[in-house]
């Protein structure tokens, strides 16, 4: 009994990051992907909307990014989302309404997504496009974004994102985030994304009609496709360039943030599992999401499972001194960082960090917090 727990234990575990991917990849090659026909000239009225939450330091440059994004002015119309802020962040945007700039501020603080509702009931773009505050959009974004629209079949567009470090290099978690994007391009082919980037993304106004302001803005738009019929696409050549977070210990807090408001979102819309209801999506993020969420926990009874095996002799010794190896490397590598130079020693530590981060989400979740509301990480 324990071997059997210990291998479908290993199993699960492994499946989210190594065997969907191939499953996704063999689906593609059964089924030819999803061709996307785009069209240059395309030009809808777009809103851009840009969700801030006590930004003073930082409103102003991204103002400036924005009105300096390539795309006529008679059909672009740009939007900041205060969602209730105390300090000058309304102040700056209102200094700026000469220029086109349209400040629509939340009655309430509820949360970026209700910052985020309150101005797509005054905009008056086809087509919405979402940005926080930190991301910074390259000029020909929204001109390459546009034109994927011109397929009917596109419900909503989520851009790459880019890491830049301090100094303003490219960073990132390197073959990880390859990894991603990879898989977002599998998903893109089939029933489309199960998630788009949170910070710099796209979707047509009807897409936007059922808002939930309790679910993340990324998931529910990817739900809100597959219940009408369009998909969710990646766009590589559309990218979100925004920095690494100024303090690297608060990146735990963020993404355990998120992942509980990700829960949440999975636990409004549990009906989005059934296959029977959404097809190929389901079986998407039951994989995607929900098989990878419970990594932390499988790997748990993995280790368990394997220290009770070890009498059985066989692999099962060797398998757990490699589990204490693994950890041990991961545990030196924390007090001593200048091993994460090494990129397998990387990749391992920041396995280990997602891991903890959901472990340590879902606990809180099963203890009762949620994330309501919304508090920009310093960059």
């Amino acid at each position: 009994m324990l071997e059997v727990l210990f291998w479908l234990s290993l199993i699960g575990a492994v499946y989210s990051y190594f065997i969907y991917p191939f499953v996704l990849l063999a689906l593609s090659k059964l089924q030819a992907p999803k061709k996307v026909t785009r069209d240059e000239e395309f030009r809808p009225k777009v809103s851009l909307i840009i969700a801030a939450y006590n930004e003073q330091a930082n409103i102003a440059e991204k103002i400036k990014n924005s009105l300096a994004i390539d795309y006529p002015r008679e059909i672009l119309e740009i939007i900041v989302a205060s969602d209730c802020s105390s300090d000058d962040t309304d102040a700056i945007v209102n200094g700026y309404a000469e220029q086109g700039i349209k400040l629509v501020r939340a009655e309430e603080r509820l949360g970026k997504e209700n910052a985020q509702l309150s101005a797509i009931q005054q905009a008056g773009g086809e087509l919405l496009v979402f940005s926080d505050v930190a991301t910074t959009i390259p000029e020909d974004a929204l001109l390459k974004l546009t034109s994927y629209f011109a397929d009917p079949q596109i419900g909503a567009l989520s851009s790459e994102d880019r890491f830049l470090s301090q100094d303003g290099e490219i960073a990132g978690e390197g073959a990880y985030v390859k990894y991603e994007m990879w898989l977002r391009k599998l998903e893109s082919g089939l029933a489309g994304l199960v998630g788009l980037s949170g910070s710099f993304f796209a979707a047509r106004r009807e897409v936007c009609e059922h808002w939930d302001i309790y679910a993340t803005s990324d998931f529910n738009i990817a739900l809100q496709c597959s219940k009408v019929g369009l998909r969710a696409i990646t766009a590589p050549d559309v990218l979100g360039y925004y920095p690494d977070l100024k303090d690297p210990q608060k990146e735990y807090a963020r993404k355990t943030r998120t992942i509980i408001h990700g829960i949440s979102a999975l636990v409004r819309y549990p009906q989005v599992l059934n296959p029977l209801s959404f097809g190929m999506f389901a079986f998407q993020v039951v994989s995607h999401k929900l098989m990878r969420w419970a990594v932390p926990w499988l790997l748990l009874l993995v280790f368990i499972s394997n220290a009770l095996c070890w009498g059985q002799g066989g692999l099962y010794p060797l398998l757990f001194i490699g589990q204490l190896l693994f950890y041990g490397v991961v545990i030196a590598a924390h007090y001593k960082p200048s091993l994460k130079e090494q990129m397998i020693i990387r990749l391992a530590y920041y396995f280990v960090q997602v891991n903890l981060a959901i472990f340590d989400a879902s606990c809180q979740f099963m203890a009762g917090r949620r994330v309501h509301v919304w508090e920009p990480s310093a960059r």
